[in-house]
């Protein structure tokens, strides 16, 4: 597969998240019980992000159609991208969504995970220019003003970053809200979240990226340096990233440039490490773009991802264990 994003790839994966995204199981529902009452389908909980296995990669499986609907118009599966999109964001399927967040049993509900992920799928409505995007994104007006004030809420109110590789990670959830705030003009909370951004890692130095962990699919180091890319102006990320990675050059802390072996495809946990290698490309590519080009950081970086989108490109639909996610991190990457 080429490590750009070309129709073709997106014919590919556009097939992916078409069938997943509608379903319903097998399911990992992340749903507190307070009672029988509360026993119920997927589906029936949440009329839109029932599919793709658990709720958070159904929300990123709709950014995958939303994005390459938007890039790619004459994708033969646009139709039906189209269709389900229609069918399923409707007020009242969103107001169900958000009836659900509304529980009292639902505070920590897909938190920031999940969350910052809506806001993303939110943030790409709002960039398509047809009556169809403007209606896509006016369905989710609640919900995701909801998800912002939780997730903001909860950024800003956390004494402690949580600096884990998977779905806790508080660098990723600032990465997607920013873009959020970014995109649809939401000017205090993109202020708010960048100055949580220097608060929390503004003081690291000398990352010794103890990386990674068995079960990681985000770099905390790489994720990290992304976040402060996204939060500060350029020559003062520059400066923040000589000294967190000070001896970059010699290509330093050597476990970030060496993708990570995945030894079973079909073990839901130990296929994140596909998925670490394909958003340590999208955090290389993305790096690569804030340097010059006579900076040799820009250079190292660029064959870091490439490194990694090679190790991890070619897996994202050997088994359902991966293939229910990893389009969403192989896209980022190949936007990046």
């Amino acid at each position: 597969m080429p490590r750009e994003l070309t129709a073709g790839v997106a014919a590919q994966f556009a097939s992916i998240a078409l069938g997943n995204v509608t379903r319903e199981f097998p399911h990992k529902l992340d749903h507190v019980m307070s009672g029988s009452v509360d026993v119920k389908s997927p589906r029936a909980l949440h009329p839109i992000f029932y599919g793709s296995f658990d709720w958070h990669s159904c929300v990123h499986g709709y950014w995958l159609l939303a994005s390459l609907l938007r890039r790619f118009g004459e994708l033969p599966q646009a139709p039906v991208i189209r269709r389900v999109i229609d069918e399923h964001f409707t007020v009242a399927n969103a107001n169900a969504e958000l009836d659900y967040l509304d529980r009292p049993a639902s505070r920590g509900f897909e938190r920031p995970y999940g969350l910052a992920w809506l806001l993303m799928l939110a943030a790409e409505f709002a960039r398509h220019e047809s009556a169809e995007g403007r209606r896509w994104f006016a369905a989710l007006a609640a919900l995701r003003g909801a998800c912002a004030a939780r997730l903001r809420d909860y950024l800003i109110g956390t004494h402690y970053p949580v600096r884990a590789g998977v779905h806790g990670n508080s660098a990723f959830a600032l990465i997607l809200a920013m873009e959020y705030g970014e995109t649809c003009g939401e000017a205090a909370m993109l202020a708010a979240l960048r100055q949580k951004s220097r608060v929390w890692f503004g003081a690291d130095a000398d990352c010794p990226a103890w990386e990674p962990d068995g079960e990681d699919f985000l770099s905390p180091a790489l994720t990290e340096a992304l976040c402060m890319a996204r939060a500060l102006p350029r020559d003062e990320f520059t400066d923040w990233f000589g000294r967190f990675l000070p001896r970059l050059a010699a290509r330093e802390p050597a476990s970030l440039f060496c993708p990570a072996t995945v030894s079973d495809r079909t073990d839901s946990k130990l296929v994140h490490l596909d998925g670490l290698n394909l958003s340590r490309a999208w955090c290389w590519r993305s790096l690569a773009g804030v340097f010059a080009a006579g900076d040799p950081r820009r250079a190292i970086a660029q064959e870091a991802a490439a490194a990694h989108l090679d190790a991890s490109l070619p897996h994202v639909a050997d088994d359902y264990a991966g293939s229910h996610w990893l389009a969403t991190f192989a896209l980022l990457a190949l936007n990046a």
